[in-house]
């Protein structure tokens, strides 16, 4: 017996896809794994076969002409093809994690192509698939095209190769925006983009924070499990941890979109403060923030809180605003002015 690819475009009508198999069946070949693309064409059917060893090509198209397939696709296939494509896809997927400029070979492995052309300009042409060539949009900038022969490619394909490429991106613009920061007393911490995953890093910085760390920092009740996740992928923004080179969290600031406006705020565990690490996680924040485009920064504070107020004047604050206990203070982004510093009351 061989292995054998096939693919064919069917009516997606009721039973049509038992005529093709059943005329597959009919030449003694066996069926091991079959995908269903939809198309505006029809349901494009991507079979691995096991056939007779004296079945040729013209033999496997003659059967699928009978059963009703057409613009059909026939090759020979390799061991490797029994894998179902959504293992495959996760295996690619895993690479890319440790290896995200393994794009290019990622894309081959899962689309079965030719060449893979990244081009530094978004492409003229809208994403998606052209028969032979695919356009996938790079969310670094530019686009990759991917070529491929025969068959053409579905949407189905389209879409899983688009994943691959957001998530290459993703794993590089987190791997550039990790880096080490020595603060002025020597020590060194490792400030990264969090994710998912650090809910337990999240967790431990707050049991070793004290309650007036805690308070100054969320003005009342510390925060319980629902909204540390919420925090560590905080809507339209970025969430930074800073981590000791034994793995331990002892800060963290976050990012959060208000409209136009980025709410700022950070957390220093009570040994990391007055060392310089708060300072450094708000420049990085406003870095974020301007590669975003908002329009200016606004930290909340406890009127009390005269080490973030400190801070915040270091970075050059606008606005400052105080309602009772609860001071409000602006920071612009670059290119904008520094407004007038004088504090306004409320009652």
């Amino acid at each position: 017996m061989a292995l054998w690819r096939v693919r064919a475009t069917v009516d997606d009508r009721p039973g049509y896809l038992s005529v093709l198999t059943a005329s597959l069946a009919l030449k003694s070949i066996n069926i091991l794994a079959v995908q269903v693309h939809t198309t505006e064409a029809g349901a494009v059917d991507d079979f691995l076969v096991d056939a007779p060893e004296a079945m040729t090509e013209a033999d496997l198209l003659a059967a699928v002409t009978k059963g009703r397939g057409r613009d059909a696709f026939v090759a020979r296939a390799e061991a490797q093809g029994l894998a179902d494509q959504p293992t495959r896809a996760l295996a690619l997927a895993g690479r890319l994690v440790h290896e995200p400029e393994a794009l290019g070979e990622t894309l081959v492995a899962l689309l079965d192509a030719t060449d893979v052309r990244w081009r530094p300009r978004p492409s003229a042409e809208a994403p998606g698939v052209h028969g032979g060539r695919m356009t996938l949009t790079d969310p670094a900038g530019g686009s990759y095209e991917v070529l491929r022969a025969l068959p053409a490619f579905t949407p189905a394909e389209f879409a899983r190769a688009q994943a691959l490429v957001e998530l290459a991106a993703g794993v590089t613009r987190h791997q550039r925006e990790t880096v080490t920061l020595m603060l002025p007393d020597g020590a060194e911490v490792t400030v990264r983009p969090a994710g998912a995953d650090d809910l337990p890093a999240l967790r431990e910085l707050h049991d070793h924070c004290s309650a007036g760390t805690l308070r100054r920092r969320y003005l009342g009740v510390a925060p319980g499990e629902s909204r540390l996740r919420r925090l560590l992928e905080p809507a339209g923004g970025v969430t930074l941890l800073a981590v000791t080179p034994g793995g331990r969290a002892v800060a963290t600031a976050s990012l959060c979109a208000e409209g136009e406006l980025g709410e700022i705020a950070i957390l220093v565990e009570d040994d990391w403060q007055r060392r310089g690490l708060g300072t450094a996680l708000l420049r990085r924040l406003r870095v974020h923030a301007e590669r975003a485009g908002f329009a200016a920064l606004v930290a909340h504070t406890a009127a009390d809180n005269v080490a973030m107020l400190r801070t915040l004047r270091r970075l050059g604050h606008g606005p400052l605003e105080r309602d009772g206990s609860l001071v409000s203070v602006t920071l612009p982004t670059a290119g904008q002015p520094v407004a007038d510093e004088t504090p306004a009351t409320s009652s």
